[in-house]
């Protein structure tokens, strides 16, 4: 790997922004001062935001990729990779895959998941974002059960979700449009669904000693856990007194308020805040943030988010950019206990964007390292200059 040396840019170093040089070796960044060093590569970032890289630790818009269309499959390798290129140029380097097994067949089965799992596995050295896997699991799911223990024993699992969407699919299948989707989805017949469904609620009563069993054995390895749409202080309560520390999407305040007393980490869609509420018209993402009860936004379903919600929270004086940023870089990084990056910092992995803010509310990504490596570049006349206009931006040294 060559050492890069980054120079002029204003970077984020704690809170506030400074014209600082950094220095990467490796995969780290070995330096940060004040003085113009020299490196192989030397990127002038005058007129950048220097900023860590962007941590997703729920993103399911990869889905789209395998499935554009309902009952339209593609090979999950291109699927995979056309994602990594997508997280990359909006700036995350890290991302989780948010992956859900449900009773269902189709896009969410357990033949898409092992596919999923597997192809991830083997594809990983390829993708230029550190990719992990976020298993949600559909509780009423109880046929996976043994399986998932295999898989959090044996260290595939980087998160692991609660998730219970069985109250919402027996209020949709009352609305035909959803009810269509849903059916679509699973490739049965609207009757073979009906029937599914059935079969499924039958077993509601099993579902506790599964989840307190799956609870256990995410413990005994030590992957974090996270409960989805946590409807009450009560549910969230339940589900921390078995290690789920961490509130994906509380549905109400009143909840996202007794998670943020616990200490627990709270995650609302970066989407939330771009388009100004909810897509279902659950609690406001910007309101909660302000009143201190969030302490992650990820992309949830769609990859520019999280870049496009820290600018927005900032030009909404909700938060000034070096916290908004926080919720997207630092925050996840500590949620999904990943010590070694989400800050710039001398000895923390070297996930480095730079960022045009020329533009209000519509930051671009001109350049990414990932893990010490210049993996995404869109300006190179900016960074290198013309030969009308030549600038010293890269390098031999």
């Amino acid at each position: 790997m060559t050492d890069i040396l980054l120079k002029n840019g204003r970077a984020l170093i704690g809170s506030e922004l400074a014209e600082i040089s950094l220095t990467i070796s490796g995969q780290d960044i070995v330096q940060i001062d004040g003085r113009s060093g020299r490196a192989p590569i030397a990127i002038d970032a005058s007129g950048l935001l220097v900023l860590p890289g962007i941590v997703d630790i729920h993103g399911d818009a990869f889905e789209r990729q395998m499935m554009p269309r309902a009952g339209v499959d593609f090979p999950i390798d291109v699927a995979l990779v056309d994602s990594d290129r997508q997280a990359i140029s909006n700036g995350i380097t890290t991302v989780f895959h948010a992956a859900t097994w449900s009773w269902e067949p189709g896009l969410r089965s357990g033949d898409n998941a092992r596919r999923l799992l597997e192809a991830i596995e083997r594809l990983r050295p390829q993708f230029s974002a550190d990719t992990r896997f976020h298993l949600r699991h559909e509780t009423y799911n109880l046929d996976a059960e043994a399986e998932i223990c295999e898989w959090l024993a044996e260290g595939r699992i980087d998160l692991f979700a609660f998730n219970d969407h069985m109250n919402g699919t027996i209020a949709d299948m009352a609305k035909p449009q959803k009810r269509s989707r849903m059916v679509e989805r699973t490739g049965l017949s609207s009757a073979a669904f009906d029937e599914l469904v059935g079969h499924i609620t039958a077993r509601a009563a099993d579902v506790p000693a599964s989840i307190a069993r799956l609870a256990e054995a995410a413990r005994a390895a030590e992957v974090r856990m996270l409960s989805h749409d946590d409807e009450s202080p009560a549910m969230r309560e339940a589900f921390r007194a078995q290690g789920v520390a961490i509130a994906e999407f509380p549905i109400n305040e009143e909840t996202a308020r007794a998670a943020a007393q616990a200490g627990d980490a709270i995650v609302y869609g970066a989407p939330n805040v771009v388009r100004g509420g909810s897509h279902t018209g659950w609690t406001r993402a910007s309101d909660m943030i302000a009143k201190g009860f969030c302490s992650v936004l990820a992309s949830d379903y769609y990859y520019p988010a999280q870049l496009l919600a820290a600018f927005r929270l900032d030009a909404d004086s909700v938060l000034p950019l070096a916290k908004a940023w926080a919720l997207i870089s630092e925050g996840p990084a500590r949620a999904a206990g990943l010590a070694d990056r989400g800050v710039l910092a001398e000895g923390r992995r070297a996930d480095i964007l730079l960022v045009d803010d020329a533009i209000p509310l519509r930051p671009r990504v001109v350049a990414v390292i990932s893990a010490g490596r210049l993996v995404h570049l869109t300006d190179a006349t900016r960074l290198m200059g013309t030969a009308a206009a030549p600038r010293e931006a890269v390098v031999a040294a």
